[in-house]
């Protein structure tokens, strides 16, 4: 079950993703004022996302990208 704040960060991630299908960072969240939160914030929730399935990281120095979860 994901939290509120979760669920904001994923359907922005899963927005911006859609939109330019390059992987997603948390600061681009934050710069495009999808959300309020800081990118600290976002980047601790982007990581459980991905601990629970719903974002894949493609390499290490990249964004987070959807699953198909």
């Amino acid at each position: 079950m994901l939290t509120e704040r979760q669920g904001k960060i994923l359907d922005s991630i899963v927005r911006e993703y859609t939109m330019t299908a390059v992987p997603v960072s948390s600061g681009t969240i934050v710069k495009k004022g999808y959300v309020e939160y800081s990118p600290a914030t976002v980047r601790n929730e982007m990581f459980e996302l991905e601990d629970s399935g719903f974002l894949l990281k493609p390499h290490i120095s990249a964004g987070r990208i959807p699953s198909d979860k």
